[in-house]
């Protein structure tokens, strides 16, 4: 199989915001739009997303996320999040999912997580007992994670 990228389909209850989220953290525009649908076929990272207006079933995913190469990859992904006024939750040198990660987290209007994150170390255990998050300046509420990989809204 050749794979060319991953693909991630969400059901929206709101297009345009969720579309205007989006080209806000990925700063690229939309590559399709019609009534009820858009979509984003990206090479960095390298991602097929659409998104269309449906209800909201509860099945939702537990977040999405892209894996970058370094802690100044996350650095700049938290710079351009920022200037694009998007509220950030920020993790340094955390534990999760038996990895030493830095991470920045974002959550689009329909409440999907989406973390940057970069793997610095194995290490031994799911998630270990960590101080709070360094926070970010942020103009809005953040996600804000409360056990390993598992982000809920700042409040």
């Amino acid at each position: 199989m050749n794979v060319l990228k991953p693909h991630v389909s969400l059901n929206v209850s709101d297009v345009d915001a969720a579309v205007a989220f989006y080209e806000k953290a990925f700063g690229v525009p939309a590559t399709k739009r019609r009534p009820g649908y858009a979509k984003f076929d990206l090479a960095t990272p390298s991602l097929n997303l659409t998104m269309q207006v449906a209800p909201r079933t509860g099945a939702n995913a537990s977040h999405f996320g892209i894996q970058v190469a370094s802690s100044e990859d996350v650095a700049e992904a938290i710079r351009r999040f920022e200037a694009a006024g998007l509220a950030t939750r920020i993790e340094e040198h955390t534990t999760c999912c038996y990895a030493v990660q830095d991470k920045v987290w974002i959550e689009d209007p329909d409440g999907n997580a989406w973390e940057v994150f970069v793997v610095k170390a194995d290490a031994p255990t799911m998630f270990a007992t960590r101080a709070a998050p360094v926070e970010a300046k942020s103009t809005a509420e953040a996600p804000a994670p409360t056990a390993c990989c598992t982000p809920t809204r700042a409040g």
